[in-house]
């Protein structure tokens, strides 16, 4: 990688830009961008803390114990997320090509990693090592959360691949310490 991480960006936004814009089309379905932009929705943190209240109060202490995780491996997450953004100053897809639109607002400017897709990945691992059973529900939404982030021209790719990468070591960190 290069000494400039932004020149190295420039060089894989490149690579990325037509997988990006060919996703992105979708968007001009009214149904398409509808259901990415209440996935995305519900991935700014909605569906994640409604779960972990669920969890906190549907299935007693292993329910606790689970929430509980979920909230650690947020905060480091977070933590992860903020410095990484910052140090690394990535601009969005659709501030970048005048070929990509944004389908929703971004909750900031830049775009590596993908916090939508580290969380969705963090969490569902986080409940799925206590609670399998919720698998069928929370795999499929975590995977919508993750394509929304591209399709609605937020992220580009790798974003999301360095996202899903921070958040399953995150959770299975955070599980082997729970």
């Amino acid at each position: 990688m290069s000494a400039n991480p932004a020149g190295w960006f420039d060089r894989v936004d490149a690579y990325e830009y037509r997988f990006c814009v060919r996703l992105n089309l979708a968007c001009e379905r009214a149904a398409v961008l509808a259901l990415f932009r209440v996935v995305s929705r519900l991935g700014d943190g909605v569906f994640w803390y409604s779960l972990m209240a669920f969890l906190a109060l549907a299935w007693g202490p292993e329910g606790r114990l689970t929430a509980l995780e979920m909230l650690i491996a947020s905060g480091v997450g977070l933590a992860i997320y903020k410095a990484l953004k910052h140090r690394l100053v990535r601009e969005r897809p659709y501030i970048t090509h005048a070929g990509i639109r944004a389908g929703t607002r971004a909750l900031d400017r830049y775009s590596f990693p993908s916090g939508h897709t580290l969380h969705a990945v963090s969490f569902t691992i986080v409940a799925l090592a206590h609670f399998p059973i919720l698998a069928p529900l929370l795999v499929p939404f975590a995977l919508l959360v993750a394509a929304s982030r591209v399709i609605l021209g937020l992220h580009y790719p790798t974003d999301v691949l360095a996202g899903a990468t921070i958040g399953a070591v995150l959770a299975a960190a955070t599980v082997a310490l729970g």
